[in-house]
């Protein structure tokens, strides 16, 4: 399958969009126009709609370096860009940061966790406090990386995010376009909702994007250090997150609410 994308034409987006932002009553038919639309076309929708209001959050493995490539493809000074740095994660994750930042020109806005809450819970609980109890792995992702995500998101009406249907069974109803129950109604834009693995590394391969070295080394999804590991080939892509967890429902809770609902 040749999903490589070749754009000979580019445009402006002005600060403030000049399109109309549409109401949430109107959102429901925008979306589901939206769900035949290629990931280039919905992710061009999305700028030209929010403009700067509209962010990408990306943990910078192979689905969202795609979408950073294919906004420089629409416009890269014109979309916000934004991962969240818990403090726990990889090397190879802080050298893909820094090689997407130079390759593309763009500035990667950077939200750490509050430090008093750091300090509180491993002073309290211990620093590897997730391996004692979900509920533990539950706060430290909380206060690592569902409230920075929060922050990050208090001034925009819109945000991207890598999410697959096929990824876990939490996943499998997403759309292309949705309402984010979770933070304060905004849109959620989720261009490649409909693809698979194979996409996502055919296009990473034929527009020779840069990713995490991580992946070679059998891990499909990087969070955090101390709670990713790499997978067996015949185990689930998700199996590497928390393993130690026997849940099959396995979110950190930046996408959990909605998911559910």
């Amino acid at each position: 399958m040749n999903i490589s994308l070749r754009c000979k034409t580019s445009f402006v987006i002005p600060v403030k969009s000049s399109v109309s932002r549409p109401t949430i009553s109107q959102l429901g038919e925008i979306a589901a126009k939206m769900e035949n639309k290629s990931a280039y076309q919905v992710l061009k929708w999305a700028i030209d709609t929010y403009g700067m209001g509209i962010g990408l959050a990306s943990s910078f493995g192979a689905e969202d370096v795609v979408l950073v490539d294919l906004i420089s493809k629409i416009d890269s000074k014109k979309a916000k860009i934004f991962t969240l740095d818990t403090g726990r994660l990889n090397q190879e994750t802080y050298d893909i940061i820094d090689t997407i930042r130079k390759r593309y020109d763009i500035t990667i806005e950077i939200y750490f966790p509050e430090r008093n809450d750091v300090e509180q819970m491993v002073r309290t609980k211990g620093l590897n406090l997730m391996y004692d109890s979900i509920d533990n792995r539950k706060l430290c992702c909380d206060i690592r990386k569902v409230r920075p995500l929060a922050r990050a998101l208090s001034n925009l009406d819109a945000w991207i995010t890598g999410l697959r249907r096929d990824q876990t069974s939490t996943r499998q109803t997403i759309k292309k376009v949705e309402i984010d129950d979770l933070h304060r109604n905004i849109v959620k834009v989720n261009p490649l909702a409909d693809w698979n693995t194979d996409m996502v590394w055919d296009y990473i391969k034929k527009n020779n994007v840069p990713y995490n070295k991580l992946h070679d080394l059998g891990y499909p999804s990087i969070g955090c250090e101390p709670c990713t590991r790499a997978v067996k080939p015949e185990e689930d892509q998700r199996s590497g997150r928390w393993w130690w967890e026997n849940s099959v429902h396995k979110e950190c809770g930046l996408h959990w609410k909605t998911q559910k609902g």
